[in-house]
């Protein structure tokens, strides 16, 4: 057997997935949510709660508390972890842990848990996830410092952008300085757990690091101007980023002795959750778009070559195969999905009926913007939900009504804020929880004018940890891994065109609606 494991630090959950190479099978896939699984770090859905709705934060602990009881779950399935040849996985974009003492200088001991251990080590207690929006100020100082968001751009792939680290770092500066000059190392969630994992100091890769307002995409190196206008002596407290292919460390001793994993097991580089997807999806290689429908909903593809989205929304990163992605990212996915359905009391077979059933593409005018959090694409700074058509609609008294809003707005809003990459997806992979969803997939599917199919394994983010850590230790060829683990399920969603002409008007007045929200 040749077994791998591929992790995945999610918004809401840990996933671990290992993958037989040889057979060509997964052979386990486990999973831990916060909410349900971790009650005493006060996380529901993943983040702490705050009274201000522009912050969102982590407890760290949480996240290492999750891997040793998910370490813990798999032995108790009988799965032997000493058979990992390799490992590698993703964590949750732009979210960022901050030390005092670099993990090259911690050593783990056995006597207690990790989450005990992390607590002297941090020099702020929580870390900024990426539905942070409160660094607006902060992203306008960058943006000013090297000469507007265009400069930005150019340098990084991206518009100075408040859920980004960048920002975050310069907030934690100007709010507490002296925690900041504190702190000897700055993290990504991605290479915070591989750091865990080796107990050692692990670099950022290239894909994550592209999230942060601080990668020089051209030069794949840290940019000084950017590190200049983010905070000061800055680089002194960021590892050299590096190619998601790296060997970053071997497992430390810790999980040898704990869990059973074999000493000198290598650990591949951590990369972005969206990245590893990328990978994970076997949509690596230009030519197909995949759709990530998860707590945010997600848009990416390989790129032909590299371009940048002139509204400002939309982001270029690595690619952990070689060359680099687009990415559009929308806050309000599952949490308003599931806002929507807890407000009108519908479970998600009534939620999947609604659409497919009940209603009619159109929605018989009605729509919706469906800002429950502050959006990311495009900036909405302020929860604001908006209703248009009907009265009953507009009172919140058509439960069917609404469920095929809010997927409907969700289905324009990619569609409209993609238009950049100038390239229209004939197909479309689709992963995420609510990818389960046909009502969903079909409004996806009759909105773009373009087949859908999923990923026969769902969890696309761990998938493409364990498929890295397989390339990088084997040698495998991506396109051999793909054909045997990525390949679409045989099931497919096809577009009604009688709905082109309904989704054209419908976009229309989406795009209307946008603009006067925006001012």
């Amino acid at each position: 057997m040749a077994l791998f494991l591929g992790l995945d630090s999610s918004t809401q959950s840990l996933s671990a997935l290992v993958i037989d190479t040889d057979a060509r099978k997964v052979v386990l896939d486990q999973s831990i949510v916060y909410g349900s699984a971790l009650p005493e770090f006060h996380s529901p859905h993943g983040f702490l709660e705050q009274a201000d709705p522009a912050v969102k934060h982590s407890d760290p602990r949480m996240w290492v508390e999750a891997l040793e009881r998910l370490f813990e779950k798999i032995r108790a399935s009988g799965f032997d972890l000493g058979t990992i040849a390799g490992i590698s996985g993703a964590g949750q974009q732009h979210g960022s842990v901050y030390l005092k003492t670099p993990l090259s200088k911690t050593t783990w001991s056995t006597k207690s848990s990790l989450s005990a251990q992390l607590v002297p080590l941090l020099s702020r207690s929580t870390a900024p996830i990426w539905m942070d929006s409160s660094t607006g100020a902060d992203c306008r100082a960058i943006a000013e410092a090297v000469g507007g968001d265009a400069a930005v751009t150019r340098i990084s792939g991206s518009a100075a952008t408040p859920r980004f680290t960048g920002p975050q770092i310069r907030k934690f500066y100007r709010d507490d300085p002296t925690a900041y000059d504190a702190t000897a190392e700055i993290h990504l969630v991605s290479s915070f757990m591989a750091g865990v994992l080796t107990g050692a100091s692990a670099p950022i890769d290239f894909g994550d690091g592209a999230g942060m307002n601080l990668l020089d995409l051209a030069a794949l190196g840290w940019s000084e101007p950017l590190l200049a206008a983010t905070a000061p002596n800055l680089a002194e407290k960021l590892r050299k980023p590096v190619a998601a292919s790296t060997r970053v460390g071997e497992i430390a001793p810790y999980f040898v002795e704990r869990y059973g994993f074999s000493r000198g097991t290598p650990v591949i580089a951590f990369t972005g959750d969206n990245p590893s997807s990328l990978v994970g999806m076997g949509a690596a290689l230009p030519g197909t778009a995949v759709a990530s429908l998860g707590t945010s909903d997600t848009m990416f593809a390989a790129m032909r070559a590299p371009k940048t989205d002139p509204r400002g929304f939309g982001h270029v990163f690595g690619n952990p195969a070689g060359g680099f992605m687009c990415l559009i990212c929308f806050s309000n996915g599952s949490l308003a999905r599931e806002a929507v359905a807890e407000r009108m009391k519908l479970d998600w077979p009534a939620f999947e009926r609604a659409i497919l059933s009940e209603t009619k593409p159109g929605n018989a005018g009605n729509l919706m913007l469906p800002y429950f959090v502050p959006e990311i694409t495009p900036r909405i700074a302020k929860p604001d939900v908006r209703l248009y058509g009907e009265p009953d609609f507009v009172a919140w008294r058509s439960p069917a009504a609404a469920a095929r809003a809010i997927v409907e707005a969700q289905a324009l809003a990619m569609r409209h804020h993609s238009d950049w990459i100038g390239e229209t997806p004939s197909t479309i992979l689709v992963t995420g929880g609510a990818s389960k969803n046909r009502g969903i997939l079909q409004v996806l599917a009759d909105v773009f004018q373009a087949e859908l199919r999923t990923l026969a394994v769902a969890n696309s983010s761990a998938l493409g940890g364990a498929l890295r850590a397989a390339q990088a230790v084997e040698g495998r060829p991506y396109a051999e891994l793909f054909a045997a683990f990525s390949a679409p399920s045989p099931d497919r969603i096809a577009p009604d065109p009688a709905t082109r002409s309904i989704y054209t008007d419908l976009g229309g007045r989406y795009a209307e609606k946008i603009k006067a929200a925006l001012g």
